[in-house]
């Protein structure tokens, strides 16, 4: 029983160490890695479904989620599944509430309604986590808009796209088009707020000023706004804390 106790304990450090090594891994790697890395590897026990489509008040489109599922001893899992429901066949891959749809999404099909063409919102690889109509917005500037927070790349370059990469913000018109990211390449977005009495997208992003591959209190504060009253999605940048 003693030497069970020492060996139950000894499990327990080592699987302490490796979610403590997991949580401590930096978000962005400068170093080239060993391979080249063009684009993060697909799982081979992952298949690729669609939620049914979503509707967004007062638009004309229907938005269509795309995610992948895990296939774990036969049967099928999401990320968001318990263990209790191990054993059950979940293909569900997306929620929503109100204008939002969230995640673990690796695309969007768009589809207008009464066309049953679908158009894709990327064709390079993504991992989507909230995807929100701006719909207060959208009503006073008179054009509907979508807004994203996603990975884009493999910061990080360990050969997954997933949420230890680099966050970013992305626009895009309610038919998928125009999709425009507006954070700046390697720098993590913290966050974003609509103010609607100004039609205004304000957003703030860290920058690893020190590249030591971690966003901490030792690395610059950029903030921004785009004004969605017009087309063009130009971003200004403004410094609150002078």
């Amino acid at each position: 029983m003693k030497n069970l106790s020492k060996i139950t304990a000894v499990i327990i450090l080592f699987l302490l160490i490796s979610c403590k090594d997991e949580s401590n891994k930096p978000k962005v790697t400068y170093e080239k890695p060993t391979q080249a890395i063009l684009v993060p590897k697909k799982d081979p026990l992952q298949i690729r479904v669609a939620d049914l489509p979503f509707q967004m008040p007062g638009t004309n489109y229907l938005i269509y989620p795309i995610a992948d599922l895990s296939i774990s001893g036969g049967s099928l899992k999401t990320r968001s599944e318990s263990s209790a429901n191990a054993n059950e066949v979940n293909f569900k891959i997306s929620n929503y509430s109100e204008y939002e749809i969230t995640g673990y999404l690796r695309n969007m099909q768009f589809q207008e309604i009464g066309n049953d063409s679908l158009r894709p919102l990327s064709l390079k690889p993504l991992l989507i986590q909230t995807a929100t109509y701006l719909k207060s917005v959208s009503d006073r500037a008179k054009q509907q808009l979508m807004a994203y927070t996603l990975a884009d790349m493999d910061t990080n370059k360990d050969g997954k796209l997933d949420e230890n990469d680099v966050k970013s913000l992305y626009l895009s018109e309610i038919s998928g088009e125009r999709f425009t990211k507006i954070s700046a390449d390697f720098q993590e977005l913290i966050d974003w707020k609509l103010i609607e009495s100004r039609n205004r997208l304000y957003y703030r992003t860290i920058e690893d000023n020190n590249k030591n591959g971690y966003f901490d209190k030792s690395d610059v504060i950029h903030y921004h706004y785009i004004d969605l009253s017009t087309k063009e999605w130009n971003i200004s940048d403004y410094n609150p804390v002078r």
